[in-house]
């Protein structure tokens, strides 16, 4: 029997592919197609304290590789989906989602933490270390002492499972230096690719930017991003405590993709842009196509491969 179930801090899905936070799962409409779709999870948008409107528009873009943005964080709050969370666990006990953090301090996620782990809410948590679209609030997770220093106020009080959403790293030192802080402490997961921050996109009829945040700097997403997913993928997964799982994010347009991701080490995966494109017919597709592969393959788990990429003699 074919299966795509995988798991996570021992925890079971029976499918390895969701969303990634920030397209279409910011509203209870958005999280109950989620909900109802062949996906294995969902990931809330990712919540600050208050409802945060986000930034001015325009402040999205397509290019033919890929998506554009600079949201700036629109979400409704964590109220409001940590109230969908909560009455989701009521109508399908044992379903673990993941509730995305992103505060613009410390002191907003620390808040949120204590919110949460004060409510009777038992799924994962994401809390967001990599937020390149929010302007005057640098990226904590490029400061690795700063990251260092989260997580031990974080784990001073969390007694729930939790894990971050990194941003992309490009230099096998970096790799290194992230992994020895991550590995002291108990995440269960990682999701490492958000989006390649600070690229530049140029409508050259009218000589201007595209979007109008941050002089028009965004963070880029979609198929331009997937090597440098699968590196840090890859890299994570050699580098990390064996109990941190790593869920991989970017680029992820088709089956053959998903399958690149989980050869390199990936747990879960999570669609982006592709989900923006395409709704909820995604999950199905690609999980489709992902069989296939594996059918063709003579795999019928996704542990048979996971993680047993080779490199050339």
């Amino acid at each position: 029997m074919l299966s795509l179930a995988t798991e996570i801090a021992g925890r079971y899905f029976a499918s390895c592919l969701m969303n990634a936070a920030g397209i279409r799962c910011q509203s209870r409409r958005d999280l109950d197609a989620l909900v109802q779709s062949s996906a294995g999870a969902y990931v809330t948008k990712s919540a600050t304290p208050a409802p945060r409107s986000g930034n001015p528009a325009p402040r999205m873009a397509t290019f033919p590789n890929g998506s554009f943005n600079s949201m700036g964080l629109p979400n409704n709050g964590l109220a409001y989906y940590l109230d969908y969370v909560l009455a989701d666990e009521q109508k399908r006990p044992g379903k673990t989602n993941f509730l995305s953090l992103a505060g613009t301090s410390l002191a907003d996620n620390l808040a949120m933490l204590h919110q949460i782990n004060d409510s009777a809410y038992t799924g994962f948590v994401e809390l967001n270390l990599s937020c390149p679209n929010v302007p005057g609030h640098p990226q904590t997770g490029y400061d690795f002492e700063a990251t260092r220093q989260t997580l031990e106020a974080v784990f001073d009080f969390y007694q729930k499972p939790l894990g971050v959403k990194l941003p992309p790293y490009f230099d096998l030192a970096h790799f290194d230096a992230i992994a020895a802080v991550l590995n002291q402490f108990p995440l269960s997961f990682v999701t490492t690719i958000n989006s390649v921050g600070n690229g530049l996109l140029v409508n050259v009829e009218t000589e201007t930017v595209v979007i109008k945040p941050k002089g028009g700097f965004g963070g880029i997403g979609g198929a331009s991003v997937k090597p440098t997913a699968l590196a840090n993928v890859r890299a994570l997964s050699q580098r990390l405590n064996p109990a941190i799982a790593v869920i991989g994010v970017g680029g992820i347009m088709s089956g053959k993709d998903a399958f690149e991701h989980i050869l390199c080490g990936a747990s879960m995966l999570q669609i982006g842009t592709q989900f923006g494109y395409e709704g909820v017919a995604v999950f199905e597709r690609i999980a489709k196509e992902l069989g296939d592969i594996m059918l063709l393959k003579g795999y019928s788990s996704i542990d048979d491969f996971r993680g047993k990429l080779k490199t050339l003699a």
